[in-house]
C-alpha cells in the first residue's frame, strides 16, 4: 500500500493541530476510562442489590427523563451563554456526583433508588454538558475538518469504552466496586483542566433567553431539516430496538458463567462495541471522502441490526458449559456493530454540524444528545422488560430485526435522506438534500 493510499485509510489527525481541542482531545483520552468505569459500576451495582435485568432495564427510565428535560434545555443554554463557562459548570457538577457515588458504595448503603436517584442527577449534568462540548467544535476547527474531528472524538470515546469496561472487570473483584467511582471522579479533573484553558466563547446569535420558547425555536427550525430529523429517527430505531447492554450483567452471569459479583465475561461484553468503534475510527480516512452521507448512515445501522441478531443467536446457543467459543462469537458481533455505529454517529454529526446554522447549533446538539444518549436509555426499559418476558437471547436477536425493518420504514418515509451529499470536502462546499 502507497503512503498515499494509507493516510486516506488511516485516521486524519489535521483537527490536532489546533490547541484547543488537543487539549480537549487529550484530556478526553483519561476522562471517558472514567466515565467508563461508571457506566459498568452503576448497572452492575443494581444488579447485585436486586438480581434482576428489569431493574437494571429502570437505569434507562431514571437516565431518560433528565437527559430529555436537561439536554433540550442544555442546549438552548448553550446558545445563549458562553460555552466555556457553561462546559466548567457541568463537568464541576459530574465530578461532585461521581464523588456521591464513591460515598453510598463505599458506606455499603445497598439502596437501589439512592444509586438511581444519583444517576438521575448524574444524567442531567451529562445532558448539559455534552450538546455545549459539540457545539464548541465548530467554533475551533474549520468546517472542512469536521468529519476528521468528529472521528478523532468518537474513537476517544470508544477507547474509554473499551478500556474501563475490561479494567472494572479485573478491579470490581480486586479493589471493589466502590473504587470505580473514586476513580472517575479523580480522571474528570482532565477535562476541566482543558475546559479552563478555552478562550472565551461567548453566544454569536440574538436568542437571550434559554426558555421554553427558545427550545421550542430549535424544533421549529429542526423541523424545516428534513435530512436531519431523519438521521434523528434512525438512530432512535437503532438504539431503542438494538441496544442491548441492559442484558450484560444477566448474560455474563447466567450464560457465560461470571459470578453475580461481575467478573471478566462482563468486562468484555461492556468493551466490545467500543473495540469495534476504535478499529472503525483508526481506519476512517476514508470518511471525508464519501459524499452521500445520508446513504452511509441507513447501510451502517441496517449493518448494526443485523450484528444485534447475530449476538443473540450466539448466546441464544451458548451457556457456561460449552466453552468460551461462543463467547468470542457474541463479542465479535459486538465488535462489528460498534465499528459500523461509529462510522454512522460520525455522519450524522457531521450532518448536523455542517447544516444547522451557530445560532441553532447547541439547541440542535441538545436534541441530538437526547437522541443519542436517550434512545439507548429507552433500550434499556425494552430489553430488561422484553428478556424478563422471552430471555435475554430473544430480546437480542428480535430487537436487531426490528432495527432492520424500522430504517426501511424510516427511508420510505424520508427519502431525502438517501439523497443527502455534500460536495467535495473543500472550504466553503456547499451541503444539498
Amino acid at each position: 500500500m502507497t503512503g498515499g493510499r494509507k493516510r486516506r485509510l488511516l485516521a486524519d489527525t489535521t483537527p490536532l493541530r489546533e490547541p484547543h481541542f488537543r487539549r480537549l482531545w487529550v484530556a478526553g483520552i483519561v476522562t471517558v476510562v472514567g466515565a467508563q468505569l461508571s457506566v459498568v459500576a452503576v448497572p452492575q451495582q443494581v444488579y447485585e442489590i436486586t438480581r434482576s435485568s428489569g431493574y437494571v432495564g429502570l437505569t434507562g427510565v431514571f437516565g431518560l427523563v433528565p437527559l430529555v428535560v436537561f439536554g433540550l434545555w442544555g442546549g438552548a443554554l448553550a446558545d445563549v451563554m458562553d460555552r466555556r463557562r457553561l462546559m466548567a459548570i457541568t463537568t464541576i457538577g459530574l465530578s461532585v456526583t461521581s464523588l456521591l457515588f464513591w460515598a453510598q458504595a463505599a458506606a455499603g448503603m445497598d439502596n437501589v433508588w439512592l444509586v438511581l436517584g444519583l444517576f438521575a442527577v448524574q444524567q442531567a449534568f451529562f445532558a448539559v454538558n455534552q450538546p455545549t462540548r459539540a457545539a464548541i467544535i465548530p467554533r475551533l476547527i474549520p468546517g472542512e475538518q469536521l468529519p476528521a474531528a468528529n472521528s478523532l472524538n468518537m474513537t476517544v470515546v470508544q477507547f474509554g469504552a473499551i478500556a474501563g469496561p475490561l479494567l472494572a472487570g479485573v478491579l470490581i473483584p480486586t479493589i471493589g466496586l466502590a473504587s470505580l467511582y473514586l476513580i472517575d471522579t479523580v480522571l474528570l479533573m482532565a477535562t476541566l483542566w482543558a475546559v479552563l484553558a478555552l478562550p472565551a466563547l461567548p453566544p454569536t446569535g440574538h436568542t437571550k433567553k434559554a426558555g421554553l420558547g427558545a427550545v421550542l425555536d430549535g424544533f421549529r427550525y429542526l423541523s424545516t431539516q428534513k435530512v436531519l430529523l431523519a438521521s434523528f429517527v434512525v438512530d432512535i430505531v437503532a438504539m431503542v430496538f438494538g441496544m442491548p447492554r441492559a442484558l450484560f450483567p444477566q448474560i455474563a452471569n447466567e450464560t457465560f458463567g461470571d459470578p453475580v459479583t461481575g467478573g471478566i465475561a462482563l468486562g468484555l461484553l461492556f468493551a466490545a462495541m467500543s473495540a469495534g468503534a476504535v478499529l472503525g475510527g483508526v481506519f476512517s480516512g476514508w470518511l471525508p471522502g464519501v459524499r452521500y452521507q445520508g446513504r452511509a448512515v441507513v447501510v451502517c445501522i441496517v449493518l448494526w441490526g443485523l450484528a444485534m441478531v447475530g449476538f443473540g443467536v450466539a448466546v441464544g446457543f451458548a451457556s457456561p458449559d460449552s466453552g468460551p467459543v461462543l463467547l468470542w462469537v457474541a463479542l465479535a458481533f459486538l465488535a462489528f456493530g460498534g465499528a459500523v455505529d461509529m462510522i454512522s454517529a460520525a455522519f450524522r454529526s457531521t450532518m448536523l454540524q455542517q447544516v444547522a446554522t451557530d445560532e441553532m447549533r447547541g439547541r440542535l446538539q441538545g436534541v441530538f444528545i437526547v437522541v443519542v444518549a436517550g434512545g439507548p436509555r429507552m433500550g434499556d426499559v425494552l430489553h430488561g422488560a422484553t428478556a424478563a418476558a422471552v430471555g435475554t437471547a430473544a430480546a437480542a436477536a428480535g430487537g436487531g430485526i426490528l432495527v432492520v425493518v424500522g430504517v426501511v420504514a424510516v427511508c420510505l418515509a424520508f427519502p431525502a435522506l438517501l439523497r443527502y451529499r455534500v460536495g467535495p470536502a473543500r472550504t466553503g462546499d456547499s451541503v444539498s438534500a
